[in-house]
C-alpha cells in the first residue's frame, strides 16, 4: 500500500561553528540570508576563531580588524551558497556598520549593494551611557548579483488603504491621480510620442483617442500652462478608456478640464508599494516585543532578540518558496519568522538554521532553565515553533561534543 507523501519541513537546525558548517552546504542552494552577528561591543565575541589582531595598533582598531576578519571568511562562504538571484541582509549597530559596509562591498561588489536600512528597534531609546539615546540599528541588504536578483523592494503591506477615499457604488476602493506626468523631466522634448491631444468631455467624464459629440481636445500642460506629456501612451488609453475621467479643476488660472486615471487600490494580483528605507517599531516590531515573543515560547533567554516582524518584512520581498539562511541563527527568530510566514499564507519556504555550541554564561536566565550552550537555545525556540506553529524540525549535530 503507498504511503502518503510527507509535507516538507520548514526548519532545519545545525548545531555547530558556522564556519564549519557553511562549507558542507551545496554551493548556490539558497535564495536568501538572514542573520544578526555577534555585535561587537568592546566584549569578546563567541566566534573568535584565530583571526586575531597581532600588530600593535590601538586597542580599538585591532578590535575592528578582529572582528572584521571574523566575518570575512563566513560573507565569503555565504557568498558561495547564494543563487544568482539571491540576496543577503545583516542586521548590524554602529559598533561595526561603517566597517561591514566596506567589508560587504569588497566580498559582494559595491554595485550589488540594495539598501542600508534603518530599523527603529527601540523606540524610547537607549537612555544609558554618554551622548543621544539611540533608538536604531541597520539593516545591511546586498544582492548576489542585482541584475537577476529575485528581491522586490515592495510590499503589500506598505499599502494604506486611507491613500485610496473614493469608492464606486460595487464597493471598489480608489483615488484619481493625474494623466498628466507631474515630473519635469518628461517634456515633450524628452519624451514625445506621449504629448498629444485626448478627446474628452468633463460633463459625462468621458475620455478617448478620437473625437466624440460633445467633447473638447485636452493637451497635456503643467500648472503653470508649460506643455507637458500624457503617462499612458495612446494604446494604452484605448485598452483602458474606462479607467479615465475627465474632471474640472481649479487650477492657477482658474478652471479647466483636466484627465484622471482611476488608482484602484487592489487589481489582479494585489496592489504593493515601494518600502521605504527607515522600518519603524510600530510596523516590524522592537526589542521589547521581541523578548515577549521569545518569552512566550522557552522564556526570557537571550538578550536583545529580533522581532519576527523584522525578518517577516524581508521574506515579504521575495516568492513564498525560497530557502533561507541563517548562519547565526542566535535565539531562532528567523526559523520562526519562516514558520509564521508559512502558516499564514501557505507558503513553503524551508529555513537552515546555524548556531555555536559555545556555553552560555554561568548564572545567566538561559544556564539557569538548563540550557548549556546557545546552540540548546536555539532548538529549545524552533522545537517550541514546531510544536505550536507546525512545519516540524529537523537536527543536525555537527560537532560530536554535542549533547
Amino acid at each position: 500500500m503507498p504511503t502518503e507523501p510527507t509535507s516538507p519541513v520548514w526548519n532545519t537546525f545545525h548545531a555547530g561553528d558556522n564556519l564549519d558548517v557553511l562549507p558542507r552546504l551545496a554551493p548556490a542552494s539558497v535564495d536568501v540570508v538572514y542573520t544578526d552577528p555577534p555585535y561587537n561591543t568592546g566584549n569578546d565575541f563567541a566566534y573568535a576563531d584565530t583571526f586575531r589582531d597581532g600588530s600593535h595598533a590601538d586597542r580599538h582598531a585591532g578590535r575592528h580588524a578582529a572582528w572584521t576578519a571574523m566575518m570575512r571568511p563566513r560573507l565569503e562562504a555565504v557568498r558561495t551558497l547564494l543563487a544568482p538571484h539571491g540576496a543577503v541582509f545583516v542586521s548590524i549597530d554602529d559598533n561595526e556598520a561603517a566597517h561591514l559596509r566596506l567589508l560587504m562591498d569588497e566580498v559582494f561588489g559595491e554595485p550589488n549593494f540594495m539598501a542600508q536600512i534603518v530599523v527603529n528597534l527601540n523606540p524610547k531609546g537607549r537612555q544609558l551611557g554618554r551622548g543621544f539615546a539611540t533608538s536604531h540599528e541597520y539593516v545591511l541588504a546586498y544582492a548576489r548579483d542585482l541584475s537577476t536578483c529575485a528581491v522586490d523592494g515592495s510590499s503589500a503591506e506598505a499599502v494604506d488603504e486611507a491613500d485610496f477615499p473614493l469608492t464606486t457604488d460595487d464597493g471598489r476602493r480608489f483615488r484619481y491621480l493625474p494623466l498628466r506626468n507631474t515630473n519635469k523631466k518628461f517634456n515633450p522634448i524628452t519624451a514625445p510620442t506621449l504629448h498629444f491631444e485626448l478627446y474628452a468631455d468633463p460633463v459625462t467624464g468621458r475620455v478617448s483617442t478620437t473625437e466624440f459629440p460633445g467633447s473638447r481636445a485636452l493637451a497635456p500642460v503643467f500648472g503653470d500652462g508649460r506643455p507637458a506629456v500624457w503617462r499612458w501612451s495612446r494604446p494604452r488609453v484605448d485598452e483602458r478608456p474606462d479607467d479615465l475621467v475627465c474632471r474640472v479643476i481649479r487650477g492657477r488660472t482658474g478652471e479647466r478640464a483636466d484627465i484622471f486615471q482611476r488608482d484602484w487600490l487592489v487589481r489582479e494580483g494585489g496592489r504593493r508599494k515601494k518600502l521605504r528605507t527607515i522600518w519603524l517599531a510600530e510596523e516590524i516590531g522592537s526589542t521589547d516585543s521581541a523578548v515577549a515573543e521569545l518569552k512566550a515560547l522557552v522564556g526570557h533567554v537571550f538578550e536583545s532578540p529580533k522581532p519576527t516582524g523584522l525578518v517577516r518584512r524581508i521574506l515579504a520581498t521575495l516568492p513564498d518558496d525560497v530557502v533561507v539562511l541563517d548562519p547565526f541563527a542566535g535565539s531562532g527568530t528567523t526559523g520562526h519568522a519562516v514558520a509564521l510566514a508559512n502558516a499564514a499564507d501557505g507558503g513553503t519556504r524551508h529555513c537552515i538554521s546555524i548556531n555555536s555550541t559555545e556555553p552560555t554564561r554561568p548564572g545567566s536566565n538561559a544556564h539557569l532553565a538548563g540550557l548549556a550552550t546557545v546552540a540548546d537555545i536555539t532548538r529549545a525556540r524552533l522545537s517550541a515553533v514546531a510544536d505550536q506553529v507546525g512545519g516540524g524540525l529537523e537536527v543536525v549535530l555537527e560537532s560530536p561534543d554535542i549533547r
